[in-house]
């Protein structure tokens, strides 16, 4: 179908202003311009019943952590004997755009609508950082979670993972990184357009080409940072497309975008989980670009996206 009439808007918006691609840009003007344009297009933050940040340990230095409690949740102290679910959430940016507020209003969200205690979790940006170091960052943030569970009220046997983009690349990676070290237990895994092979070269890579719109030029520029040697993107820590085996995963939610390069890889790791005997949803929102998920104060399906996946959410998380 076309571009949806919304996110049509957008890109007109875009061409009248002369917006540039983040990938023309330095990677200090890309960062800021991407923080701004999620900002501007999330809505107004939803309240939630608290918020705190502190850092943990974490293989290259503290790790920031951002606690969401629910809004619902305002008068309850933390009771060990009744423990909320919990979420850590992975922002998007490519390996290299992003940070704990760009996740913000989507974690925010989230936490109200699933019930759950949300962790959004920072890790090490490339190109300073490349490969495997996001990895390996937030693998230490799950375990920290997991660990330290009823310190947050949190129940460390209802622990699920989501990611948006490279968050959700990170997010795979991580239920890949769990099972072979054996731990943590993650109940689901929610993952937002992700991506899963380095080296795609699908239909949807060869299709999406608009310089108005996130296009497989901004897919190459982002795995260029990520991958400080190209051969790193065989590892299905990478890729998890490539991983000779899905099985024992947790059960995924996988939400693609018509409009996205990297829709069809997200689509044939949904097809992948589920042959390895996976319970999967996969839903596809047609009309929709890149980056729609976090775009819920300007585009109802963005909106909807996010209810969608607190239901899942919510219902793996009982």
């Amino acid at each position: 179908m076309p571009l949806h009439p919304q996110a049509e808007a957008l890109r007109r918006q875009r061409a009248a202003a002369g917006t540039p691609p983040l990938y023309t840009r330095t990677l200090a003007e890309a960062r800021a311009a991407d923080l701004a344009d999620i900002r501007a297009a999330a809505g107004n933050p939803e309240p939630v019943g608290a918020v705190q940040e502190f850092t943990v340990p974490g293989p290259g230095g503290p790790l920031p952590l951002r606690v969401y409690r629910p809004a619902a949740d305002e008068a309850r102290t933390a009771d060990p004997a009744d423990p909320l679910p919990v979420l850590l959430y992975l922002f998007g940016g490519g390996w290299t755009l992003g940070s704990l507020d760009t996740g913000d209003a989507i974690c925010r969200r989230l936490t109200n609508a699933v019930g759950c205690v949300t962790v959004a979790a920072g890790y090490r940006l490339a190109p300073e950082h490349p490969f495997p170091a996001a990895v390996h960052d937030v693998a230490a943030a799950a375990e920290w979670i997991a660990a330290h569970a009823a310190d947050l009220g949190a129940d460390p046997a209802r622990l699920a993972v989501a990611g948006d983009s490279a968050g959700g690349n990170l997010a795979a990676a991580l239920t890949l990184l769990a099972r072979e070290r054996g731990g943590p237990a993650l109940r689901h895994q929610l993952l937002v357009y992700p991506n899963t092979d380095h080296a795609a070269d699908t239909p949807s890579v060869r299709e999406h080409d608009d310089p108005l719109l996130f296009n497989r030029r901004s897919v190459a520029w982002y795995w260029s940072h990520y991958l400080a040697d190209p051969a790193d993107g065989a590892d299905p820590l990478a890729s998890p497309l490539r991983a000779p085996s899905l099985a024992g995963l947790p059960p995924a939610t996988v939400i693609t975008a018509e409009y996205d390069p990297l829709r069809d890889e997200g689509e044939l790791y949904a097809e992948a989980l589920r042959a390895a005997g996976v319970p999967v949803e996969l839903r596809r929102y047609d009309g929709m670009p890149h980056g729609f998920f976090a775009m819920s104060g300007v585009l109802d399906d963005g909106r909807a996206a996010q209810h969608y996946a607190a239901d899942r959410l919510r219902e793996a998380l009982r």
